[in-house]
């Protein structure tokens, strides 16, 4: 008989998983190892077009078959009706335009006329519901919204059995989630990567869990080791969501230039900046963030204002691999990953350290 994971709470039984631990990845292949290994895979979907999710559903769906995993989505309030790319070009203001100008002289980037994942399309509510279309229409089995809770998107995926995950940084978020019809709450803190917000992981999680009402609540934000899972399941939360914890693993495919910048960080070398989307992003300290926080920058339009001013640019330097603006989200759990891993090493060893802890504060060992 296999022995059961010292990660198993209420939340393996109801999705089939032998750990409550929940991968957030850009990666279809990190998602699917990261299923494979147990957890749930979750992959962000929200910079891929319509057909794209397709294709990666439809393979997660042959590869996964009836193990959990699932996608996430970003679907902010206010965003333009169409996309249209030459409405928001036509709404830029020449200061930002300049700004970036200045920007890729200074730094050589070159211009090969291509855009950027964040350019490709506008984040629109056009583009938005096609993608929830097709995910209305796969086998998916999870559901995760990472910014924003549209009843018109919550409503109709229960319908067809998914559960609906909310993150959330404040209660008030947590409570329009929940009146909304979310299964599931991820109490994001401000030590994660990517979008965040600004109260710390410690101060979240007990509060989203006392007025969650029952409904499960999983920890994110600076979860890195199994001492920070023990500590998420003693606040009450039922598993942990990571995402930096894949950034150094071989199926992530991180360029070996923004790797050697993860190896290297601390938590404090990441910081929080708009500047690549409008809305509040964590990631590592470049030439890019610094520039954009200099005195005589401007600030960073609203979303996705700011996609379509930078989107281009970023394409190109990931093309061009201009070194010094090369960058990525990542939390401020970074400082505990330092070299090249695997989704399976990192899993083992997630699990192995929250058993011995757990073992630890019960007297067992």
């Amino acid at each position: 008989m296999t022995e059961r994971s010292p990660l198993h709470t209420p939340l393996c039984d109801e999705l089939g998983a032998a750990h409550a631990i929940f991968g957030f990845t850009h990666s279809l292949d990190a998602a699917i190892a990261i299923t494979k290994n147990g957890g749930i895979g979750i992959w962000g979907a929200t910079r891929s077009t319509p057909e794209e999710i397709e294709v990666g559903l439809t393979r997660m769906d042959a590869e996964l078959g009836d193990l959990p995993y699932g996608i996430d989505l970003v679907i902010p309030p206010g965003m333009p009706e169409r996309d249209n790319r030459d409405e928001i070009e036509a709404a830029i203001p020449d200061e930002h335009r300049a700004f970036v100008a200045e920007l890729r002289e200074r730094f050589d980037v070159p211009d090969d006329g291509e855009p950027g994942l964040r350019s490709r399309f506008v984040r629109s509510e056009d583009v938005a519901r096609k993608q929830v279309d097709v995910a209305m229409d796969s086998n998916l089995k999870v559901l995760a919204l990472g910014i924003g809770s549209p009843e018109w998107v919550i409503g109709p995926a229960k319908q067809r059995g998914m559960k609906m995950i909310s993150l959330v940084g404040q209660p008030k978020h947590a409570e329009k989630a929940l009146r909304a019809g979310a299964d599931m709450l991820v109490a994001q803190g401000y030590d994660a990567g990517a979008h965040t917000g600004t109260v710390g992981t410690f101060s979240l999680v007990p509060r989203i869990v006392d007025m969650a009402g029952g409904a499960p609540v999983i920890a994110a934000g600076g979860v890195a080791t199994g001492r920070h899972i023990a500590a998420s399941l003693a606040m009450g939360a039922q598993g942990v969501w990571l995402g930096t914890a894949w950034l150094l693993c071989e199926e992530e495919h991180t360029h070996p230039e923004i790797a050697a910048k993860l190896m290297a960080a601390e938590s404090a070398d990441t910081v929080i900046s708009r500047a690549d989307s409008g809305k509040t992003l964590r990631q590592i300290r470049t030439a890019w963030s610094d520039a954009w926080a200099a005195d005589d920058a401007p600030a960073p339009l609203k979303m996705p204002y700011q996609d379509i001013l930078v989107g281009d640019v970023l394409g190109q330097i990931e093309r061009h691999e201009v070194a010094p603006l090369m960058h990525t989200p990542a939390g401020q759990s970074i400082a505990y990953f330092d070299a090249p891993t695997t989704v399976a090493e990192v899993m083992a060893g997630l699990v192995e350290e929250t058993g011995a802890t757990l073992d630890r504060l019960a007297g067992r060992t």
